[in-house]
């Protein structure tokens, strides 16, 4: 009999060796898939098989998956995702062309592209940021005193806050159109930006699997004008009707876009017209299945692969618990010497993990998105003022020195 195994399409920082162990745990043998196997540390292991293969080329991976046929029983395929968010549409056709279980692709094609997204969202009347598209750094301008500043202006496809900026007046908004549209970001496809209309208030991440509501992250943010994450706490402090209002809008929206199959997250804002849809993403988010596992004891990636393989699946919670994550986010650019304290911190009663992302002698230059953090603090613990103080605690005790770069010499 062979061996079943699970394809994973290149992989992840956080989510990657959750994957990796749950598949293990479930008797699966898990083979990843990528264009760069080095840009994921935790794929070194010798116990871990690796394919080399030019992820964005869809009859390569078939090529491979039927190759790899002849050795084991495939059971299921699914991904992760870097900038570009086309890798899901490439992970659903495979599913697709295998009769393995998964999304439908045109749903996530759809949902890929922010202004398909927006487009298919407005139908169904679903309370949006007023948007317009462009691809042109004048037009956004004009787009941009249309709509009223502050604007967000982003580009259509991407994920990670990567080329998403807040504009205050209309030099901002021509810099950073114009940066963005002649190589300041890379672009998989046509460039095209989104000009929004700003939408202040508390922000909130809905966690959805086939149409299940699983739970609500509370968010928060460096400083404007960039949205590099600061801090997630899981479960979120909402009243029962909050919680209500962002689980019927998180639910309208993956009926929608077709997303009724798998794992979606909304990212939503509460204004003072009430909770407001800023993006939907069809996937898991970053590190919220672990915190989701240290609050509710819900194991989402595991739940999620027993989806990938057509197996029975559930979202029960065994406990009610608070978990939060702070990323440690550098003030300047340069070079680091050294970050420590961890052990430190980890000593710290209710510090679940303490993680580095970077080592001394690494350039550090910030881009304004995910790539900026060093590293993180996650914290549970039953209560979530306990968390809270546990996280602050220990995110003090963490240190770095960043030391300007060299200058040339003349």
């Amino acid at each position: 009999m062979l061996k079943r195994a699970l394809i994973l399409v290149e992989g992840h920082r956080h989510n990657g060796p959750l994957y990796i162990q749950a598949a293990k745990r479930l008797g699966l043998h898990p083979i990843t898939f990528s264009a760069d196997p080095s840009n994921y540390d935790y794929l070194a292991s010798e116990e871990l098989e690796v394919v080399r293969v030019d992820t964005d080329d869809l009859e390569a991976i078939i090529r491979e998956c039927s190759q790899l046929s002849a050795r084991y029983d495939i059971g299921g395929i699914t991904g992760f995702t870097g900038l570009d968010e086309s890798l899901y549409v490439t992970v659903a056709k495979l599913c697709r062309h295998f009769g393995l279980p998964g999304p439908n692709p045109a749903s996530i094609e759809q949902c890929c592209d922010k202004f398909t997204q927006r487009q298919r969202l407005a139908e169904t009347d679903i309370p949006m940021p007023v948007y317009r598209l462009t691809a042109d750094a004048t037009e956004t301008k004009e787009i941009a005193a249309e709509i009223g500043l502050p604007v967000i202006v982003k580009p259509t496809i991407g994920s990670g806050s990567s080329g998403v900026r807040l504009c205050r007046n209309v030099e901002e908004v021509s810099e950073h159109a114009t940066n963005l549209l002649s190589g300041g970001h890379k672009w998989q496809s046509s460039p095209r930006l989104l000009v929004e209309e700003f939408a202040p208030g508390p922000s909130y991440q809905s966690h959805i699997m086939s149409n299940q509501i699983i739970g609500v992250t509370g968010n928060d943010f460096g400083p404007p004008p960039h949205f590099v994450y600061r801090e997630f706490t899981y479960p979120a402090m909402l009243a029962d009707q909050e919680y209500k209002d962002i689980a019927d809008i998180s639910q309208n929206c993956v009926r929608a876009l077709g997303l009724d199959w798998g794992p979606a997250n909304i990212e939503i804002r509460w204004t003072k017209h009430g909770p407001v849809v800023i993006e939907v993403n069809p996937r898991l988010a970053g590190e919220d299945p672990h915190l989701v596992q240290l609050a509710h004891g819900i194991d989402l990636v595991n739940e999620h692969i027993k989806l990938v393989i057509g197996e029975e699946w559930n979202l029960r919670r065994t406990r009610s618990h608070t978990a939060a994550v702070r990323y440690l986010v550098p003030d300047r650019d340069g070079i680091l010497e050294w970050i420590g304290s961890d052990s430190r911190a980890a000593a710290v009663s209710g510090v679940v993990e303490v993680k580095f992302y970077k080592g001394p002698k690494t350039p550090i230059v910030r881009k304004g998105d995910y790539r900026d953090c060093l590293g993180h603090v996650i914290a549970a613990s039953p209560s979530g003022a306990r968390t809270a103080a546990i996280l602050h605690d220990a995110a003090d005790l963490v240190d770095w020195s960043i030391a300007p770069f060299p200058t040339v010499s003349e």
